[in-house]
């Protein structure tokens, strides 16, 4: 596994849209007052000519638009490439990206979440080229910034690679057009579900772990690609055994029924092999309930079976705050008290 360089003190951070941009309110505002932030700590912006554009079809622009974007700041300039926003058909980038060339220049480090699981994940599958699963550019223009944004712009500077779960969480925004620069709403209290091989343990030990090669993102987008030719999990898994792996995951369109079965295909699909453990981060639809089946049981059902650890209902996902979590890193996971878990990376190649 190879890893960027972190961003150095006046350094450059490259922004591009290989998903949806900041067209629009309250992205457009909150990016502007971004950029303006980042300038006033001394980093030079580099802003794709895809930020802005709308005149994709759940993406920024076209496709090829979108990834000869994000190929010209990976092999150009900028030291870190942010994305500015998720989407819905980012996958669609993939046959335009030239995985070979990525595999070829220096590592760079790219963030971002939701549909960038696309490239995050595709970067540290194919490329074995670590990424940041964390929050996207218009985020870093919140006032005030939530220690979560912060967690991830220390790690993409390389002060921390170790993070705890938070004290709550958000289920409604407040950002909108009039809001723009709103931070997270919290209003619900940090829980953690624990299954699998940790079930049953009342009161939880502090103490134990796990950990392993850690790999994942967004459930929605994964099972899209499981059986594409942007599929490499097999031989990610075979080069990673001596580690283990540990996968996250969670979810933002799936209903109860869609996580079951995402779940079920990845399984029979061969991606749990070698696994050490499951981060299951809260999903979209967190209260929905179908047919018996809650946020738990639908994991549950599916995962249990393998007899690893399953942390469930950690901060991570599409409802804030959200740990960062480097793609390709060695993970420790570790119970603190019946509420909260550490998450340590090592940056191992």
């Amino acid at each position: 596994m190879r890893y960027g360089k972190f961003l150095q003190k006046n350094g450059t951070i490259g922004f591009v849209s290989p998903s949806y941009g900041c067209a629009t309110e309250p992205y457009r505002t909150a990016f502007a007052h971004a950029l303006e932030k980042f300038e006033g700590e001394g980093f030079k912006t580099i802003v794709g000519p895809n930020c802005y554009k709308s005149d994709g079809v759940g993406i920024s622009s076209t496709p090829s638009n979108c990834a000869g974007e994000f190929m010209e700041q990976y092999l150009g300039e900028p030291d870190v490439l942010l994305s500015c926003g998720g989407g819905e058909l980012m996958c669609e980038i993939l046959p335009f990206v030239d995985f070979e060339a990525l595999k070829k220049a220096e590592p760079k480090w790219f963030m971002g979440y939701s549909d960038n699981t696309n490239l995050g994940f595709t970067l540290a599958t194919i490329c074995d080229v670590a990424s940041i699963y964390g929050p996207n550019a218009a985020s870093f223009g919140m006032e005030p910034r939530h220690r979560s944004i912060d967690d991830a712009f220390d790690l993409l500077t390389g002060k921390k690679t170790g993070f705890s779960t938070y004290e709550g969480f958000e289920i409604m925004s407040v950002k909108d057009e009039t809001n723009p620069l709103a931070p997270y709403n919290i209003t619900k209290k940090e829980t953690l579900r624990f299954d699998g091989a940790w079930k049953d343990r009342e009161p939880f030990r502090n103490g134990e772990s796990f950990g392993g090669r850690l790999i994942g993102g967004c459930l929605d987008c994964l099972i899209n690609l499981c059986g594409t030719r942007f599929d490499n999990v097999k031989a990610f898994n075979e080069r990673y055994k001596n580690d283990g792996i540990v996968w996250f995951l969670e979810s933002c369109e799936l209903g109860i029924m869609g996580i079951r079965r995402g779940l079920w295909q990845l399984k029979q699909a061969g991606w749990f092999e070698n696994v050490k453990g499951f981060i299951i981060g809260r999903p979209m639809l967190f209260e929905i309930e179908d047919y018996g089946l809650d946020r738990y049981t639908a994991v549950t059902s599916v995962l249990s079976e393998l007899g690893v650890p399953i942390v469930l209902d950690v901060d991570l996902g599409h409802l804030p705050p959200s740990i960062p979590l480097v793609n390709g890193s060695v993970v420790r996971v570790t119970a603190s008290g019946e509420v909260s878990v550490d998450i340590e990376m090592e940056l191992k190649s």
